[in-house]
């Protein structure tokens, strides 16, 4: 256990790289005390090294494989283990493209671990001393493919979906605090998601400019989203608009404008 001051402490998973990174880099910059928890122990102890440098933070890093249930063991006994979290975010992801009947189903169990198990663990191992402290947040990263059924991505837009449900269940639960729940539901976001070969080259290449979003942008409007106390975070107008035509059933038409 690093010491903890009488501060600000935000918890970020998949924080080594992509949203994550761009998470605590902005937590950072506002004086953030962060813990950052991926399985890349060398990416995540330059990442604390450099935001601790630059920022006067305490950064330290859990390296823990969260779709492996002893890793989320880990972590969920490190929450329940601090004396103050202000903020967790629910960030760590992959995909994996193709028919749901022709993929490896042992990458479709690892990706509900993932999206779904470790974030309803790390949740309930939060909730508890924020709840009693009545304060904290937690954002948990779903995605615009919450509203849109893709094929080809069945197990990861269902997964996501499960996130924005859960996360409005909870911010009902949590009316009478002021702990706050947000479900963020980000569009196509230039990061390594997009670019370790999870995703064709070939699909990327068929998404409008006008699609990508900075991470630094979606973090802020995140944050800004959280303040507020809205629970779907949708950030973007061109997002927004997708996923109002997508409630309107223009489903054929948008998978022909995204993919």
């Amino acid at each position: 256990m690093p010491e903890q001051r009488q501060g600000k402490t935000a918890l970020i998973t998949g924080a080594s790289s992509g949203l994550g990174a761009a998470f605590a880099r902005r937590l950072a910059a506002d004086g953030h005390d962060l813990i950052l928890v991926a399985r890349r122990e060398e990416r995540l102890a330059t990442l604390a090294s450099e935001l601790a440098a630059r920022h006067g933070v305490h950064a330290h890093s859990v390296v823990a494989d969260l779709s492996d249930p002893a890793g989320v063991r880990r972590v969920e006994e490190y929450v329940e283990s601090l004396d103050i979290l202000d903020l967790l975010i629910n960030n760590a992801g992959f995909g994996a493209r193709g028919d749901f009947a022709g993929t490896d189903l042992g990458r479709q169990i690892e990706m509900i671990q993932l999206h779904v198990v470790a974030c309803v663990r790390l949740a309930r191992a939060a909730l508890p001393g924020m709840i009693v402290r009545n304060h904290g947040g937690i954002i948990n990263v779903a995605s615009l493919a919450a509203f849109i059924p893709l094929p080809g991505d069945a197990t990861y837009g269902a997964t996501k979906a499960f996130l924005v449900s859960f996360s409005q269940a909870l911010h009902e639960e949590l009316r009478s605090t002021a702990v706050r729940v947000q479900a963020l539901c980000p569009g196509f976001i230039r990061t390594e998601l997009h670019s370790s070969g999870q995703l064709p080259e070939t699909d990327l290449a068929r998404i409008p400019a006008m699609l990508w979003s900075p991470a630094d942008e979606v973090v802020a409007e995140s944050l800004r989203a959280l303040a507020r106390g809205q629970v779907v975070c949708v950030p973007g107008w061109k997002n927004r608009l997708i996923v109002m035509l997508a409630r309107m059933g223009v489903v054929r038409l948008l998978l022909r404008v995204a993919l």
